[in-house]
């Protein structure tokens, strides 16, 4: 692994940590040791090679898919990604069933599908958000505008959508 790769990697494991608010420490309270902080320190700085089982793990114990961890992998190379939909699960909880019921059951499906069960937030693809949308009898961008007057969704969600429809 050049050592220009092993840095970027570094980097998109450092931002998926940071994205979820844990520090090194918290990493390794989080997964009762199994992570130390001295290990993803390394492989965040490119300072240690990670092996491709480790980072699967890695990726699983952050809720995220490989891919995302990866390198040089946004579509079509765009040169900006779009945001990703990332639902506030604890936010979530607060909202009135009667307004966030069918999103709490969809994201609820998701997770055990994923066996994601952080609690915190949860990554959504376009395609869910498109399903929400026809759940909840609206267009994807209105019910983005929805989501994101509840604080559910970080207002950067309104990129992804225009994005995918524009």
């Amino acid at each position: 692994m050049s050592s220009e790769y092993a840095k970027q990697l570094g980097a998109k494991l450092r931002a998926i940590r940071t994205q979820q608010g844990l520090s090194l420490h918290g990493v390794e309270e989080k997964s009762q040791g199994r992570w130390k902080a001295v290990v993803v320190g390394s492989y965040e700085r490119g300072d240690r090679a990670v092996t491709v089982q480790r980072l699967a793990e890695l990726a699983d114990f952050y809720g995220v898919p490989v891919q995302e961890l990866l390198p040089g992998t946004t579509p079509g190379g765009a040169a900006e990604p779009p945001p990703k939909l990332v639902l506030d699960l604890e936010r979530l909880a607060h909202v009135p069933a009667e307004k966030a019921g069918p999103l709490q059951r969809y994201a609820a499906t998701i997770q055990s599908q994923r066996g994601d069960y952080n609690g915190k937030v949860l990554s959504i693809r376009q395609d869910d958000l498109r399903t929400l949308a026809v759940i909840y009898d609206q267009s994807p961008s209105v019910l983005t505008e929805q989501l994101i007057s509840w604080g559910v969704l970080d207002a950067d969600a309104r990129r992804a959508v225009s994005h995918d429809e524009g």
